[in-house]
């Protein structure tokens, strides 16, 4: 199997998995376990670049002060999105979380809609209009908004636009983000300890462990996504980032026993064949476009 490919499942496989580290941590509070995930992110990050010696970015990023506000909105993004996904996990909305990340690319289709004015072809308007469609079939069934499915799908594509407009690869541009937020972090578990009410170093060793490896856990997945991009075709990372969502629901339903009823399934099916309309149109698009070899 081409090695780009074992490199994305890998990615997306981890991504999927994490619920279960999530869950082992459901002693600590989601704003507690977040500050510990960005601070053990940036030291983890921060020894990869010294191993790489690639720190010369600093200085570039520094004089352009577009490229820091951009820095500091994806940051603001990646860290509610980080907060919504632990605390869903731990609530008990794993499911409706792997909602989130099945609707994600074709609320980044519409967004390109919206913000870059793109034209989409008729198999795009179908998946969107579909993925729209289940939504409201599921907000008129349970008598509100999927919001935690919807807050992690807008701050992801959201924060997917924003990576797009910052000229670093993704270790350097999550390292800036993780440098952003050291602060502000290192700040609210100063308070809370003066509050005596943290968790880390006042807990059991193991989930003092887990907290320090939140960067580890953050940034491999993150190296192995990296890995697999550059060496495969942007279609294929396409449908491999199926592989999270799917492995999040799977998660929630069989191995912790979420609720999933008839009326569930219905509006998940129908964002499901959004998903396959939108995936076979784009496998369709790439093909025709791609250079045929000469003969």
């Amino acid at each position: 199997m081409n090695r780009g490919i074992l490199y994305g499942i890998g990615a997306y496989g981890l991504w999927g998995l994490l619920p279960v580290y999530w869950k082992w941590l459901r002693a600590v509070p989601a704003g507690e376990t977040l500050v510990h995930r960005m601070i053990w992110s940036l030291v983890f990050l921060a020894a990869v670049l010294t191993w790489r010696r690639q720190w010369a970015w600093v200085q570039a990023t520094r004089r352009h002060k577009r490229t820091l506000i951009y820095v500091g909105g994806a940051a603001a993004l990646l860290a509610l999105n980080w907060y919504t996904y632990i605390w869903a996990v731990n609530a008990g909305f794993i499911v409706e979380a792997s909602l989130g990340y099945f609707i994600t690319p074709l609320l980044n289709v519409a967004l390109g809609v919206i913000l870059l004015r793109e034209r989409l072809r008729t198999g795009q308007w179908l998946a969107v209009g579909l993925a729209a469609l289940g939504v409201l079939y599921l907000t008129l069934s349970y008598g509100s908004l999927p919001w935690i499915a919807l807050t992690l799908a807008l701050t992801f594509s959201l924060y997917g636009y924003i990576k797009k407009k910052v000229r670093l690869d993704a270790l350097e541009s999550l390292t800036a983000e993780m440098a952003v937020l050291f602060l502000p972090a290192t700040a609210y578990l100063i308070i809370l300890e003066g509050q005596r009410s943290a968790v880390f170093a006042h807990t059991t060793p193991l989930n003092n462990i887990l907290l320090i490896s939140t960067g580890v856990i953050t940034a491999i997945p993150l190296l192995l996504f990296a890995a697999a991009a550059h060496r495969i075709p942007l279609s294929t990372v396409g449908l491999l980032q199926y592989i999270a969502p799917t492995l999040q629901f799977l998660l929630g339903v069989f191995l912790y026993h979420e609720r999933f009823d008839h009326t569930r399934l219905l509006g998940f099916s129908i964002i499901w064949l959004a998903l396959i309309i939108y995936t076979s149109d784009n496998v369709r698009h790439y093909r025709l476009d791609r250079p045929q070899p000469s003969t």
